[in-house]
């Protein structure tokens, strides 16, 4: 029966051993002007990596020291390494881990495969092994950050295909998110050329909607994309945005209840307007709309197609006249829809009418002329698309009476609204608790944004009952669902024609 005694002492001795000779090989090494006559010293640490704790802690960190001056033995040493972060004792993991840069600092050719190995370490559960990980991923960032961004992008691959599991996708999305982005002024140099390369990257990936978010907002802040960038730059972003909406796909009206597609679009749409103000044409998302989604928009949901045409509306004021005279027939046609005649009977949604009808000025407005052939109006621009010699006169009478029915229904619902508004400040001040008090707020809330989209309906209807009309193209109509800017011409009032 062996002596338990006398077996800790001789692993104590043998632990001694191979920490000593770990230092002679370690001392060789370092005096050697020759370091690569030296290889029976590496090999000696690399051996020395498979005996005790306290040996593995060591050669962990002197593998990598002197890696550089053995290229004949790098796979080994590599090999040796990643044994090394595979171990059950935490100390020697983090040991390991630590020194993985190094192996990168004169060989760069090995660092797309320790930034693999690290990234497959994120998912950790130990903070200290972690917090190993992701100090020595930005110590190889700082050491060749156009090389590391790539290797890190590889891990996100598509959402579809992930090229890694989805965990360890999430832990590299989060690191980008957390580590580098709010580092982009340290780490991105020289600025320029690195804004360009991780823009690059970023336009590759196919991410979901939030995630697609969090790197538009990212690329905003770029140097490149500032405030005093040329519309060129600003068309890149579009681009960037029209990839992600997949605008060079037909929309499949059979899916048209997996909303996914639309949701995209319309959340893409929304992403792009800051840059159409900024310069970029919105001619590819206004083409998309009027050829795959404004034909089908009858199958769409309700929600959906309120969002459509609020999207519809905002976007209307930036579109060129080539562009808004190809998407107003379809536009009118949608009017014409949702505009009831008179003594039809029909109810009208208020919202949807507004939308169509900022849309339609602010495309009228671009092509003023397009509007003859469409509602009978008589705009001389001395153009042979002012098909003046025609007679229109019946789509006119179709407009105008159209426009009376929902004047008429619009007054009669603002009547309601007033009613309902004094209802609701009667019963605020008799509301006893904070719940129906709030519950009486949003009433309200709703209360005011139905009277100024009444108002908007009204302060557009009103020009449009003329032979030769204006249509508005400026930013005196303010959308009802937007918040109130400072007013710089007079309310619009209710009258109308």
């Amino acid at each position: 029966m062996s002596d338990p005694a006398a077996t800790a002492t001789a692993t104590a001795t043998d632990d001694a051993s191979h920490i000593e000779k770990l230092y002679e090989f370690g001392e060789r090494l370092s005096e050697s002007k020759d370091k690569s006559q030296n290889v029976k010293d590496y090999q000696g640490i690399m051996d020395a990596a498979k005996t005790s704790i306290k040996a593995k802690q060591l050669a962990a960190q002197l593998i990598p020291r002197f890696f550089k001056f053995f290229p004949e033995l790098s796979s080994q040493a590599v090999e040796t390494q990643i044994d090394l972060i595979e171990q059950e004792e935490l100390g020697v993991r983090v040991q390991a881990i630590r020194g993985l840069p190094l192996f990168c600092k004169d060989t760069p050719e090995y660092l797309s495969k320790i930034v693999d190995i690290l990234v497959q370490l994120l998912a950790a559960e130990e903070i200290v092994e972690r917090d190993a990980v992701l100090k020595a991923l930005m110590s190889l960032l700082r050491q060749d950050v156009k090389a590391s961004l790539s290797a890190l992008f590889k891990h996100i691959g598509t959402v579809e295909e992930p090229s890694t599991d989805e965990l360890i996708r999430e832990k590299v999305l989060s690191f980008v998110r957390d580590k580098v982005f709010p580092l982009k002024g340290e780490l991105l140099r020289p600025q320029e050329e690195m804004e360009h390369h991780i823009t690059d990257l970023i336009k590759k990936e196919d991410v979901t909607g939030a995630e697609f978010r969090m790197f538009m907002d990212f690329l905003k802040k770029l140097s490149i994309f500032g405030d005093k960038a040329p519309s060129e730059r600003m068309k890149e972003l579009v681009g960037i945005i029209e990839g992600q909406a997949d605008l060079d796909s037909a929309f499949d009206v059979t899916h048209v209840s997996d909303t996914d597609h639309i949701d995209r679009l319309i959340s893409c749409l929304y992403m792009a307007l800051p840059f159409f103000l900024r310069g970029a044409s919105s001619s590819r998302f206004l083409n998309y709309l009027n050829k795959h989604i404004i034909p089908v928009f009858d199958k769409f949901p309700e929600e959906r197609k309120l969002d459509l045409l609020k999207a519809l509306a905002e976007i209307s004021p930036f579109t060129l006249p080539q562009d808004s005279r190809q998407i107003l027939p379809s536009v009118v046609q949608l009017l014409k829809k949702y505009m009831p005649r008179r003594k039809s009977g029909e109810e009208m949604n208020f919202t949807y009418v507004e939308c169509l009808l900022y849309a339609f000025h602010h495309l009228a407005h671009k092509a003023p002329n397009a509007t003859n052939s469409l509602c009978g109006y008589k705009i001389v621009t001395g153009q042979p698309s002012d098909h003046l010699g025609e007679d229109f006169s019946e789509f006119y009478t179709d407009l105008t009476e159209r426009l009376s029915s929902v004047e008429d229904l619009t007054r009669a619902t603002m009547k309601k609204l007033t009613q309902g508004m004094a209802e609701h400040n009667k019963a605020m001040a008799a509301a006893k608790s904070d719940e129906a008090k709030d519950i009486i707020k949003t009433q309200k809330q709703n209360t005011t944004t139905g009277l100024r989209t009444c108002n908007n309906i009204l302060a557009m209807t009103k020009p449009l009952h003329s032979k030769t009309p204006l249509f508005i193209g400026d930013k005196s109509i303010n959308l009802s669902w937007k918040e109130v800017a400072k007013p710089s011409v007079p309310s619009t009032t209710v009258s109308a024609g």
